[in-house]
Formats: structure tokens, sequence, C-alpha cells
């Protein structure tokens, strides 16, 4: 399948693609120093720290209305059954959809759509997170039911299908919209560096640091940003304007986890 790292998932693409209550969760004060240094390499990934509770608000996939029909062969098949891996990095997209929807939610079960069963047909919304322009975090690709979204009970990956052979233990957040030529929002941006600042400490990642990424399905192997964009890994304009804001965005996650 093509969403498989060992056959090459996800081309470089550049994000393009032809209401439900929300589950607020708890606000906290963020976040504990990483103590690494920033010119660090990490070889391999670090295991993972418990989940805290998210800085941000949260809408799972029955929040947004994720068909859950949509995942599954007529004859009852999962399309594309869940593979886990510990996190060794965090990538940043954009989708890019051209949907002029006003209803973030309608955009994302558009967006689950084309990928679960239109032209990408992977089984799935190949995204970990999603973020809309208000801030709000959405659920993205299915990985059990312990409740904590993206992981599975042992604080592993799901692996989701955002970076063409590189999908297996990356991360992959995508705000919603194109950002080719203007900013995020101020509200989206926020809530990218809390998520992105939960996830490294949780993952022990130096935001300001590099990986040796190493795959672990096909075994390729790169240096990378711990924390990237789309643009880092493959020849593409994703994440858009983001790409040229990953060192303040980095340094705003680091400042965060050190309080």
């Amino acid at each position: 399948m093509r969403h498989s790292d060992s056959t090459g998932s996800r081309s470089g693409r550049q994000g393009a693609f032809p209401a439900f209550p929300a589950s607020p969760l708890p606000r906290r004060v963020l976040l504990t120093a990483l103590g690494a240094a920033a010119s660090a390499v990490v070889i391999g990934p670090s295991p993972a720290a418990a989940a805290p509770a998210a800085p941000y608000t949260l809408l799972t996939r029955r929040d947004w209305g994720a068909d859950e029909t949509l995942r599954f062969a007529a004859d009852g098949r999962e399309l594309w059954p869940p593979e886990y891996h510990p996190v060794q990095t965090l990538t940043v997209h954009h989708t890019a959809d051209g949907s002029t929807d006003p209803d973030p939610a309608a955009r994302v079960r558009a967006i689950y759509r084309e990928e679960a069963v239109g032209a990408d047909d992977y089984g799935d919304i190949g995204y970990n997170y999603l973020i809309d322009e208000n801030g709000r975090v959405y659920e993205g690709r299915w990985s059990g039911t312990d409740g904590t979204p993206a992981h599975d009970a042992g604080g592993r990956l799901v692996t989701g299908a955002h970076v063409q052979g590189y999908n297996s233990g990356n991360v992959g957040i995508a705000l919603l919209g194109t950002l080719t030529d203007r900013p995020a929002s101020a509200a989206a941006r926020a809530t990218l560096v809390r998520l992105l600042a939960e996830l490294a400490e949780r993952h022990r990642i130096d935001p300001l640091g590099k990986v040796a990424y190493r795959n672990p399905v096909s075994g390729v192997s790169r240096v990378a940003p711990a924390i990237g964009g789309h643009r880092h890994w493959a020849n593409t304009d994703c994440p858009g304007s983001l790409y040229t804001a990953m060192p303040s965005l980095r340094e705003e996650v680091a400042a965060l986890m050190a309080g």
C-alpha cells in the first residue's frame, strides 16, 4: 500500500486535496526543562513518558464526526491496520485543501474521506493531529481505544502517511488551510507551539536539536531537525510560511518547556 514505509508512503505533496461538541481538556502550567544540549544529535528514539494533560482543546474523532466505517472494506476487513513505533521526530504541515467551508470539522471530515477512500485511498486520514484557525486540535489517524490520541497504551506512535518513506516514528501535525502566502493565525500558531512542547516533553525530544532518524520498517536513515516541516524531508512547498518560521517556533517550544 502507498502509505507503507517499506514501499514509500505519501508523495512529496504540497498539501493539496481535491457541528460536533468539543471535548475540552484541562490546561496546565507547562512544562519541565528538557535538560539536553541544543546541538545534540539524538541517536534513536527515547522511551515515552506518561501522557500529560493537554494544554489545548482537543476534538476526538467522535467529536469531529469521523465515519469509522470508511476504515473498513465491505467484508469487514480493516483497510489500514495500525502499526506503532517509538516517536523520533515531529513534522509540521499545512493541508492546502482549498476549502472555503466555514466549519473546520467539516473540512477535517472532507480530508479524512479523501484520504481514506478517495484519490489517496489510504484507509484513514494520514495526519496524526490537525489544528484549525481557532487553535483547536483534531485527533487524526485512528490509534486504538485507549483514549490517547495518536498513541497506543505504551506511548508508541501510530504510523501515519504524511512524509513519503519517513512516516514510522514521525508525528504529522497539519494546520488547516493554505499558508503559502500568509502566516498561520495567532491561535493556530500558539496551539502548535503547545502541542509540539507537549509531545517533545513526553517523548524526550530536544526541540532545538537534530535527530538521526532511522525508519524502523525500511531501515532508511537521515539526520533531520527534531522539529521540522515537510519541506525538511521532501521537495515541497509544505508547510508554506511555517517553514521559514521554524527557527522561532523551535525557540518558543524550548522556552515553554523551560518554564
